[in-house]
């Protein structure tokens, strides 16, 4: 069980003063969690900060900048009824004057924030307008009292629509009152040469910045906090390691006849690099070792065929498989794949998501129960408790990086010593698979299907967005369907990117009703529907978010359309692309962009340009941007951690295995009393599942 002195952490965070039912489900979205919890705050890492003792006159304040201003207030200028102008409130120092804007709010308390005649500081961001200096907004106005309770530094945090800074800045405050002391789990020696803070003290310090060392990645509580994330995990994969061993596996060693009439039913013969990894994996299936094996796939490399043929390895010697995907949208491509070919060999297949209910879910799990479905595909609802699996022998997760260790070992414990195959279509560098897998054995599949045509990759400004529709258009009239990629479902306040609902509204009054729509906050039934449509050829341009990053394959899509290319990480623009290039017919790909670019931001459209090697863009990603988006993942932190961010933490992977492989030499089953805070800390980073493996024996 978990440590009682966690329950604080792990309380709702509609425990918090202040977050009630309705501020839960932005945090929710923030978060990343169903039902969010106070050690997922906790664990929200800034962004940036604003340095608050920045305090310069109005003259001497850099536009676009952000500052503390000592003003006096001279006058108001309220909007006219009726007029959606704003409010203007005229303010001045020594040195020149400022105009605070604010809109849609009542005149009254504005006036009462900003008397006449007073003294006030400001809090904001300065900017120019009509060669004017303004401040929209700002972030504060206090009088003299207030200002002696600011903050010196103040972190920034990401945010999603309907939460701001304020709000979450005071959640973050309340969080910060739950933090218990906690046993201390790194060794003494590692704590006293890197002079790190305890945990309490740290996330304190994070979250409370006294100075700028405090909220960088590099500082001493962020690096603290990432080793011991990182050393809760390598327990977890020494754990694991050790029970593999100590379990051994079970050999599932068939006829061949299975495999053979898979063979049989492809429309192509295997690649070299397909060859290589099946029998790599058909080795390690017969073996009486337990497989744990990833098999990276660069974008339509074939790893559904790959892990079919391994699934028929294992229904031949009479037990079953498993293939879990992280979306419905993918988990469906797969089924639509995998149905035909295993139909033609005799194969009882069935998929199990969330739209399953009722009477159809349960006829599906007595035929699995019942040994009647040989490899059933589906979502996370494959690990619900009621999913019971005649003899499962194979557990493959696709797109692993979206689950966590405790997600894959709970799928691979619904069998007897399960084999376990885990898939990527992107690929990882070789840093990453030792941070995040350990020893775990590897395959690539390097090589593309024959016939595979490369695509044409062009950058283009914004500016130039109707010569853009313009060549849609000719596209459409040759007979070709395009994708057309936003990084925001619905327009923000706060953000200028461009959303896919209007894009949608936009590209539907000019081409009309050949335009469809499909992002994340659809229905499965929705989002279905939008890609049948697609796929049939009745919608010609798919206007979506980065739902369709994986697993969607319409051959006839030729053109590839992402805006604000300049906001995608690498690996995440390379799998976009993906989508176009998979039938006979040449395909571009057009990264459209929003000036001046950061050199960060020119590098990465430079390469993807020049390359369509996912293993190299990988290694260019790591490089430029970090983790978060050489996975395809948010870009703080990378799966299954919290605070971890590579591009800085790396060079403490070495130290934690080391570490962990101490901690586990002396106490393999961590039952002694001296292994109480390591425990401790397998549960506050949420490796529940390396405690069951300990539990179970």
């Amino acid at each position: 069980m978990r440590p009682a002195l966690l329950d604080p952490l792990f309380a709702p965070l509609t425990t918090l003063k202040g977050i009630g039912p309705k501020m839960e489900r932005p945090f929710a979205r923030l978060l990343g969690r169903e039902v969010p919890r106070v050690v997922d705050l906790l664990f929200h890492m800034p962004s940036g900060f604003v340095d608050r003792r920045a305090r310069p006159t109005i003259a001497g304040a850099l536009p676009e900048t952000d500052v503390t201003l000592e003003v006096r207030v001279d006058g108001h200028h309220p909007a006219p009824p009726g007029r959606r102008a704003p409010h203007r409130t005229f303010v001045s120092d020594a040195t020149g004057d400022l105009v605070v804007v604010h809109f849609n709010i009542e005149a009254s308390f504005i006036e009462r924030m900003l008397p006449v005649g007073a003294t006030r500081w400001l809090c904001g961001r300065i900017s120019l307008y009509d060669g004017m200096r303004q401040m929209t907004h700002p972030d504060r106005i206090l009088d003299a009292a207030g200002l002696a309770k600011l903050a010196p530094i103040e972190p920034v945090y990401p945010l999603v629509e309907g939460l701001g800074g304020g709000q979450v800045r005071r959640a973050m405050e309340a969080a910060l009152a739950r933090v218990p002391d906690l046993p201390e789990a790194i060794p003494g020696e590692i704590l006293a040469n890197e002079r790190w803070p305890d945990f309490k003290a740290a996330l304190h310090r994070l979250h409370r910045p006294a100075d700028l060392a405090d909220v960088e990645p590099m500082g001493a509580p962020w690096r603290r906090l990432a080793f011991q994330e990182f050393l809760a995990h390598q327990v977890t994969l020494g754990l694991v390691r050790a029970q593999q061993i100590e379990v051994g596996g079970r050999s599932s060693s068939g006829d061949g006849r299975l495999m053979e009439a898979v063979r049989a039913a492809l429309p192509f013969s295997l690649t070299l690099a397909q060859e290589t990894a099946f029998s790599d994996i058909r080795a390690d299936i017969a073996s009486d070792k337990r497989m744990l094996r990833l098999l990276q796939g660069d974008v339509g490399s074939g790893k559904t065929v790959v892990a079919l043929l391994a699934a028929a390895c294992v229904i031949e010697a009479g037990r079953q498989a498993a293939l879990m995907a992280p979306t419905e949208v993918l988990a469906r491509q797969h089924y639509e794949t995998i149905a035909p070919l295993a139909a033609a060999a005799g194969i009882g297949t069935a998929i199990l998501t969330g739209r399953e209910k009722g009477r159809a879910r349960q006829a599906i799990l007595d035929d699995l129960a019942a040994g009647r479905i040989g490899l059933l595909v589906g979502t996370h609802a494959l690990i619900q408790p009621d999913v019971v699996f005649a003899d499962l022998a194979l557990a493959i997760v696709d797109e692993q990086h979206r689950f966590g260790v405790e997600q894959r070992l709970t799928l691979s414990r619904k069998g007897e010593s399960a084999d376990m195959l885990l898939m990527t279509a992107t690929p990882i560098p070789r840093t990453l698979v030792l941070t995040l897998f350990g020893d775990m054995a590897s395959s690539e599949l390097r090589e593309k299907p024959p016939g595979r045509q490369p695509v044409d990759t062009r950058s283009i400004s914004l500016e130039r967005l109707d010569e853009v529709s313009d060549a849609v258009g000719r596209a459409l009239a040759g007979g070709a369907q395009a994708y057309w990629i936003c990084p925001l479902v619905e327009e923000s306040d706060t953000s200028d990117l461009a959303d896919a609902t209007e894009r949608h509204a936009v590209l539907k009054a000019r081409f009309g009703p050949r335009v469809d729509l499909v992002h994340g906050r659809m229905s499965g039934t929705e989002k279905d529907g939008a890609m049948a449509r697609f796929s049939s050829g009745e919608t010609r341009i798919l206007v979506a978010t980065t739902v369709v990053e994986v697993g969607v394959n319409v051959p006839n899509a030729t053109l590839m359309v992402i805006e604000h290319a300049e906001r995608f990480g690498l690996a995440q623009l390379h799998q976009l692309r993906g989508r176009v290039g998979r039938g006979d017919k040449p395909s571009t790909c057009l990264l459209l962009y929003r000036g001046p670019l950061g050199e960060t931001a020119k590098a990465r459209l430079a390469m993807l340009r020049s390359s369509e090697d996912g293993f190299a863009i990988a290694e260019e990603d790591l490089r430029l941007r970090g983790e978060g988006d050489v996975l395809g993942t948010r870009q703080s932190g990378f799966p299954g951690f919290d605070v971890a961010r590579l591009e800085f933490h790396s060079p403490q992977v070495a130290a934690a295995r080391e570490a962990s492989a101490h901690l586990l030499a002396r106490d393999p089953h961590l039952s002694a009393p001296g292994s109480e805070a390591v425990r401790t800390l397998l549960y506050l980073h949420g490796r529940d599942a390396a405690m069951r493996l300990l539990s179970a024996g």
